[in-house]
Formats: C-alpha cells, structure tokens, sequence
C-alpha cells in the first residue's frame, strides 16, 4: 500500500508588485501559509517567510508566572442579593 507523503512543490515564480510604499508578492495557493501575519527575514539575497505561530498553553502558563500575584483588590466583590428562587416553567 502505497503511504502518502506530503510532497513539497516544486520552485515557481510569483509576481511581485507595490501596494503604495511597500512592495508585496503574490503567494501560489500551494505556497498558501495559515494565520493572518507572517515573520519576514534574510538569510544573504533570500527573504524567509514563515507564519506567526499562535502560543501554546505552556507559553501562555509561563506569561501568566511572570504576572505579580493577585492582591486583595483583585478578589471578588461581596454579593449580598439573595440567590434568585426556582420558577415552575410547566
């Protein structure tokens, strides 16, 4: 049975073109990246673009160590209404 790889395309060229100051380029769809932004840099004459990948839950767990501890402002408000009785909806 044959096992299905994910076969990187061949190079193509892309037209590139300004969008007012900037210059862009136009990405084949099998060149397509997920998300909304990218990272851009050079390597010598080569530009790299790679997505923005979204934090992970480690990432977001270590960025919440780095917060200082919640202090007495934080807590809840004290709530004095009475809990809201049951109602026969039948």
């Amino acid at each position: 049975m044959p096992q299905h790889r994910h076969s990187i395309p061949p190079p193509r060229e892309a037209k590139l073109f300004r969008n007012n100051r900037s210059q862009a380029v136009r990405i084949p769809v099998e060149f397509e990246l997920p998300g909304e932004k990218v990272l851009i840099s050079r390597d010598g004459d080569r530009l790299i673009i790679e997505p923005v990948r979204q934090p992970g839950l480690t990432a977001l767990l270590t960025q919440w160590a780095k917060e200082p501890p919640l202090g007495p402002e934080d807590d809840f408000p004290e709530i004095h209404d009475a809990p809201v009785g049951p109602e026969d909806i039948f």
